[in-house]
């Protein structure tokens, strides 16, 4: 049952390195998405994975073209936005196998042709706040993941 996250230009390494932990932690593997806004190689990155970097399931892809002509092999996808109207609690996240979880770079989110192209397929987390327009990318990338976990767990009960 696999658990794929994807980083679509990251830009922020510490961000980088907390979703790296988390897909350790979750036995997920981290899809980066080049271009990156920060080297792999940057020291940052690691302290951010703590010593768990190097253990981390890590694929980068020069860009979203090669990694969409994987992505039916992948898994079913799901694409995390503030712009999307379903909830992610609504979406059946721990129903599939093997899935595929997207997210945007932090200053602006995932490109305007993706949204029009899997529409059917964005999701959102709640923001009741008005003064808050998006939540950290890893904070997002944890509570995406331990939803699919809840629902998995939910479904075998």
């Amino acid at each position: 049952m696999g658990i794929h996250v994807v980083l679509v230009h990251p830009e922020i390494h510490w961000n980088t390195g907390n979703a790296g932990r988390t897909c350790l932690a979750v036995g997920a593997t981290l899809h980066l998405i080049e271009p990156l806004g920060f080297s792999l190689d940057e020291r940052e990155v690691k302290r951010a994975g703590l010593d768990y970097w190097e253990h981390v399931d890590l694929r980068v892809w020069r860009d979203w073209a090669a990694f969409e002509r994987e992505l039916p092999a992948i898994g079913d996808p799901y694409f995390f936005s503030t712009k999307a109207t379903r909830l992610f609690w609504d979406a059946p996240l721990g129903s599939s196998p093997d899935l595929v979880l997207v997210f945007g770079r932090e200053t602006g989110g995932l490109p305007v042709e993706l949204r029009e192209k899997y529409r059917d397929r964005f999701v959102a987390m709640p923001i009741l706040s008005p003064l808050v327009r998006s939540l950290n990318l890893s904070t997002s990338v944890a509570l995406a993941v331990y939803e699919v976990l809840r629902q998995r767990r939910a479904k075998d009960s």
